[in-house]
């Protein structure tokens, strides 16, 4: 059973909104992710580009292209679906974000880290 851990409140995130997260793992290693919303839905990823492993946040907590519609990588430029982290357009097209399962439960924003 996967453990799920409180990222923030659903109303700190806008529509469509981003925020980061970091969350210290079983093992003792810290994860780092971010979580982006659109509508009542939201989805995580870790927060490392495909393309070169950097980080993708422009500034803190800011994730997505200037209109809300990507994820964008603030490196090259790529941009990536928010439902699925698929990469549409730059130097990792084709490839994907990777995924942390995510929910939202009363309001909060929760992401397990681990699986099992």
């Amino acid at each position: 059973m996967s453990e799920y851990r409180f990222v923030c409140d659903l109303s700190v995130l806008d529509d469509p909104g981003s925020r980061g997260f970091s969350v210290v793992l079983g093992n003792g290693e810290t994860l780092a992710g971010f979580v982006v919303r659109r509508g009542d839905r939201v989805w995580a990823y870790a927060d490392s580009c495909p393309h070169t492993g950097v980080e993708l946040a422009w500034l803190p907590d800011q994730y997505l292209d200037a209109d809300g519609m990507y994820i964008q990588c603030a490196l090259h430029g790529a941009l990536f679906t928010l439902e699925s982290g698929y990469c549409v357009r730059g130097p990792c097209a084709g490839q994907s974000l990777a995924a942390i399962p995510a929910k939202v439960v009363d309001g909060r924003v929760l992401v397990s880290p681990t699986t099992g």
